[in-house]
């Protein structure tokens, strides 16, 4: 395997992000038609909500925004996952995208790589974010396998080539027995040799902040730009980000901190206000 393969296409994160250590900023989206929370779901207050999560976020200075359909839970397995999500899914990325100046990215969850690449591809976002890249684990929704070989043919197929992969090296909301032989490390060299992009390190689950060591570990593995997908908030950034190439934050910018509460402008800055003097 040639040095290119094991880096990936060059440093995607920085050719994405001119700064250091940007940070993500999440888009918890409502729920979408379909899902049971979205039975009589108003789909404009959908994407009214999204834009204005994602002028919030904005304002409060983050490098880029992520959107994830968070309002379908209990999630569906990839393959199960309606028309009708992907379509609103896809309007409300573009709607986005129109309203704001910063890279927009997808994660369709649970796992849906190529409904979010497809999603990018239609409303011109620039990456995806996909949980269970290589390898398989069991998650809320059962087993989940990497969907790196059928999704990256896709992106192939549809011409997307443009959008980047940030794939998780030991997904959150899950067990790992099925991979317990193999140290992180290892699974984090498979993401890579899996033609990612960008490797994740997260917690246990939503909001919970990923282990010192665990980033490290992700980092040696894959070789690959290295960013953390939950749990950073101002009291731990400069710790985490010490090690970590950028994070993926919602949780702690939200109210309440939770995930259905509004994004609060000031959180948002005072974690910002914190990276820039890191940079």
């Amino acid at each position: 395997m040639s040095e290119d393969t094991k880096a990936g296409r060059g440093d995607a994160l920085r050719a994405l992000f001119p700064v250091a250590k940007p940070i993500i900023g999440m888009i918890h989206a409502m729920p979408t038609p379909g899902s049971p929370r979205g039975r009589h779901c108003d789909v404009a207050a959908v994407y009214d909500h999204g834009v204005e999560e994602a002028r919030r976020l904005l304002d409060g200075g983050v490098d880029g925004i992520l959107i994830e359909n968070a309002g379908d839970v209990p999630f569906q397995r990839p393959e199960k996952i309606g028309h009708e999500t992907i379509a609103v899914m896809a309007v409300l990325g573009r709607k986005i995208f129109e309203a704001v100046a910063v890279p927009v990215g997808f994660n369709i969850v649970a796992n849906a790589a190529m409904a979010s690449i497809a999603c990018a591809k239609a409303a011109g976002a620039r990456f995806v974010r996909v949980n269970q890249w290589a390898n398989a684990y069991v998650a809320n929704e059962g087993l989940i396998e990497g969907a790196a070989a059928d999704a990256l043919r896709y992106r192939a197929r549809i011409d997307a080539d443009d959008v980047v992969v940030f794939a998780d090296a030991h997904v959150k909301h899950g067990a790992h027995a099925i991979v317990a032989d193999r140290p992180i490390v290892e699974q984090a060299r498979d993401v890579a040799f899996f033609q990612a992009d960008v490797a994740v390190a997260t917690g246990l689950r939503t909001g919970d902040s990923a282990e010192l060591a665990e980033i490290e570990q992700v980092r040696e593995g894959s070789r690959l730009p290295t960013i953390v997908g939950s749990g950073v908030n101002p009291d731990n950034a400069a710790e985490i980000l010490a090690v970590a190439d950028g994070a993926i934050v919602g949780v702690s910018f939200k109210d309440s901190g939770e995930m259905w509460a509004t994004t609060n402008i000031d959180r948002v800055r005072r974690l910002m206000d914190t990276v820039v003097a890191l940079r």
